[in-house]
């Protein structure tokens, strides 16, 4: 296995939006970045959306020694992943061509090579189903664009290795990105189960006239989506309950699961339940009680509300 520290070269397979963004992140944290799509038109619209994305990320802090320049558009697949410790394959979401593309990524590459998907829902078990060598292949799910977003949800299948997974994990941490390492396959994993529940609502509010399409993001841009960006929604809630924590905030509001607040339907609050999301809360404050989370969850709420007000976007300019 490779030291990921002493990773210097990735490839990027499949060049779009996902596989763009990737390139542009890894050239930005001064990886050499091997690209390749078989699409007609793809390296020049490869090198477009770099470009338009690296003034963002200037602006955010380059790493030593990342270059434009260290881009390179190979002529053919097994050019641009031959030598390398990490492919990054962000092909079309198609179950299909998934499975005959890892299956060739993986023939392609070395013993040690790990090849994480972008995929943005199927199961490395699925994917992996043609591919004789499974073991190096893993989840390295991102969220749009990859060079901003830092979150990645990492798994393997049921044929991945141990050591991939842990491998790919420390890698994506060395490349600046937030690693979840999921436990188990997951449809849709983690980010996207948690954004469908609130689009599948969105859409029912619409169709039921409910709520207007400007209403439902003024609701979320305005309202919880400023607080989720500092500490999620558990921990939110966490503060919900004030000097209770989530004991008080379940104990209390409990019985509101049962109120007919979205088409969801909520899952029995047994004693368990309760007492995962208590525990789990304790712990993800750490040594902070109740008014240092205030505290800090205040101090970071101006700090948006200022930065979307001198960037004039967003819905809260008040």
């Amino acid at each position: 296995m490779q030291d990921p520290k002493n990773i210097s070269r990735v490839a990027c397979v499949g060049t779009g939006v996902i596989g763009g963004g990737w390139a542009a992140h890894f050239l930005a944290r001064g990886y050499d970045v091997l690209a390749w799509d078989p699409g007609a038109q793809a390296e020049a619209a490869l090198k477009r959306l770099i470009e338009t994305a690296w003034p963002a990320l200037e602006s955010l802090g380059l790493a030593a020694g990342a270059s434009l320049d260290r881009l390179r558009f190979t002529d053919s697949l097994q050019e641009a992943v031959g030598d390398v410790a990490f492919v990054q394959e962000s092909g079309p979401e198609r179950l299909d061509l998934k499975r005959k593309l890892l299956a060739e990524l993986a023939a392609a590459t070395g013993e040690e090579t790990i090849i994480a998907s972008s995929t943005s829902g199927y199961s490395m078990t699925d994917m992996a189903a043609e591919a004789e060598d499974a073991s190096r292949l893993v989840v390295g799910h991102p969220f749009n664009p990859p060079y901003l977003i830092p979150l990645v949800e990492v798994v393997g299948g049921e044929r991945t290795a141990g050591w991939a997974v842990d491998q790919a994990c420390a890698f994506y941490e060395l490349a600046g990105k937030s690693v979840i390492r999921m436990e188990r396959e997951l449809p849709g994993f983690i980010g996207n189960r948690l954004q469908d529940a609130i689009w599948r609502e969105a859409l029912h509010m619409v169709a039921e006239g409910e709520a207007t399409v400007e209403q439902i993001d003024q609701a979320i841009v305005d309202g919880p989506g400023l607080r989720w960006a500092l500490m999620g929604p558990c921990l939110t809630f966490h503060l919900a309950g004030g000097e209770g924590g989530m004991a008080h905030m379940l104990d209390h509001f409990g019985p509101a699961l049962k109120e007919p607040w979205t088409r969801l339907e909520a899952p029995e609050l047994t004693k368990e339940l309760r007492d995962s999301m208590v525990e789990g809360c304790e712990r993800e404050a750490g040594e902070r009680n109740i008014a240092e989370l205030v505290r800090e969850r205040d101090r970071g709420l101006i700090a948006i509300l200022k930065a979307l007000r001198e960037s004039n976007t967003g819905g809260a300019r008040q």
